[in-house]
C-alpha cells in the first residue's frame, strides 16, 4: 500500500512541477495549453462571466478584469496544494519518519510538507531518515524553484500588458472611444489621403505580430481589460482589420501595400487566438457595415479629396469577402471575452477618453 501511494504521490508532484514548467517557462502553442491552467480558466470563466453581464457597464468591466489575476491565484495555489500533497504521500510511504523514535500521522506529513514547500519552520517535525531528508530537500527545492519562476514571469507579463495598452490608448484621439474603422480612416484621410492612411497602418503591423505572440505565449493576457470601459485590446484589432479591409477594398491597388500585410497578421492573429481559446467561428448576428452607411463612409472620403477606386458595388464586394475571413473570428472572441466588437461607423462627439474625466 505504501508503496503504491508513494509512486501516485511522486507522479503528482512531477504533473504539478510539469504544469509550472509548461505553463511559466515553455512559450505556449496554438493548439496546445496545461491542462490545469485551460480546466480552470475555462470552468470558472462561464459563472464569472455570467454574473459580470448583469451588472452594471462600470462594475461589470471591473469584475471582469479580476478574473485574470484572480485565475492565476488559483492555479498558483492548485499547483502548490498538488505538490503538498504528493510530497506529503512520499513521505507517509516511507514511514512518515519525522519524529526520533516514532512514525506520525498523515495530518503531520501534510504540515511538514507544506511547512517545508514555503521554507517556513517546521515546529518539532524534522526528517530522521536518509529517504525522509531526501524528499525534504527535494521539497524546499521545488518550493524555491515556482517562487523564482513566478516572480520573473510577473514582470513579463505586467510589461507585454503595458505595450499592448499603450498602443491602445493612441488609438483613441484617431478613432474614437469606442473605436470605429470610419473614423480613423476619415480622419486619416483629410490629412494626407492614402499614404498617410497607409502609414499609419503599417505601424500596426508590428502591434498585431506582438499581440499574438504575446497572447498565446501568456493566453492569460486576454483576460486583463484596458483602463478605460469603451475601449480594449479586442476592439483595437477589429478596428485595425476593418480599416485594413476598407483601405484595400477602396484605394487604388498598389498604393496600400503595407494596409495589406497589417491585414493578414492581423487576420492570422485573430484566427490563432481562437484555436488557443478553443472558440467557433461564429458570424455576428447583425451585418456590421449597411449599405447605407458605407455609402455615407465613400461619400466622407470623396468630399475629403480621396480617390476612390472602384465604384459602391465592387467596393462592398472585396468588403463583403474580406470581412468573411476575420469578422466570425472576432466575433467568437469577443463572445468567450464578454468584450464588445466596434461599430464600423460612429459619429463626432466630445466622448472620446482623450476629451473628457471623471470630474466632467
Amino acid at each position: 500500500m505504501r508503496i503504491v501511494v508513494g509512486i501516485a504521490g511522486a507522479l503528482l508532484v512531477s504533473l504539478m512541477l510539469l504544469e509550472i514548467f509548461l505553463a511559466f517557462l515553455v512559450p505556449q502553442r496554438v493548439r496546445r495549453g496545461p491542462r490545469i491552467v485551460r480546466t480552470v480558466r475555462d470552468f470558472g470563466w462561464k459563472p464569472w462571466r455570467w454574473l459580470g453581464r448583469r451588472l452594471p457597464e462600470r462594475a461589470a468591466d471591473t469584475m471582469l478584469g479580476l478574473y485574470g489575476p484572480l485565475s492565476l491565484v488559483v492555479n498558483l495555489a492548485l499547483w502548490l496544494l498538488g505538490m503538498v500533497i504528493g510530497y506529503a504521500a512520499l513521505q507517509w510511504a516511507g514511514g512518515s519518519q519525522l519524529s526520533p523514535g516514532s512514525s506520525v500521522r498523515f495530518g503531520q506529513d501534510l504540515y511538514f510538507s507544506a511547512a517545508t514547500l514555503v521554507s517556513s519552520g517546521t515546529g518539532s517535525l524534522s526528517a530522521q531518515t536518509g529517504f525522509a531528508r531526501a524528499v525534504q530537500v527535494t521539497d524546499a527545492g521545488s518550493g524555491l524553484l515556482t517562487l523564482a519562476i513566478v516572480i520573473g514571469y510577473l514582470p513579463a507579463l505586467f510589461q507585454a500588458y503595458s505595450r499592448r495598452e499603450s498602443t491602445v490608448s493612441q488609438l483613441d484621439a484617431r478613432a474614437g472611444s469606442p473605436p470605429s474603422a470610419g473614423r480613423l480612416v476619415t480622419r486619416a484621410a483629410r490629412h494626407g489621403g492614402w499614404p498617410a492612411i497607409n502609414a499609419y497602418l503599417r505601424e500596426w503591423e508590428g502591434w498585431t505580430a506582438e499581440l499574438m505572440e504575446t497572447h498565446l505565449s501568456y493566453p492569460i493576457l486576454a483576460s486583463y481589460r484596458s483602463q478605460h470601459v469603451r475601449q480594449s485590446w479586442l476592439a483595437a484589432l477589429c478596428t485595425v482589420l476593418d480599416s485594413c479591409a476598407l483601405t484595400v477594398a477602396a484605394a487604388p491597388v498598389g498604393t496600400v501595400d503595407a494596409a495589406r500585410y497589417t491585414f493578414a497578421i492581423a487576420r492570422h492573429a485573430v484566427a490563432d487566438l481562437n484555436y488557443t481559446f478553443r472558440t467557433t467561428p461564429t458570424p455576428p448576428p447583425h451585418d456590421r457595415l449597411p449599405t447605407a452607411d458605407l455609402e455615407q463612409l465613400i461619400a466622407e472620403l470623396r468630399a475629403g479629396g480621396v480617390e476612390i477606386e472602384a465604384d459602391l458595388d465592387t467596393i462592398a464586394t472585396r468588403l463583403d469577402r474580406m470581412r468573411a475571413l476575420y469578422e466570425p473570428y472576432v466575433n467568437a472572441l469577443a463572445l468567450r471575452l464578454a468584450l464588445t466588437m466596434p461599430a464600423w461607423t460612429a459619429p463626432e462627439s466630445a466622448t472620446d477618453n482623450w476629451r473628457t474625466t471623471e470630474w466632467h
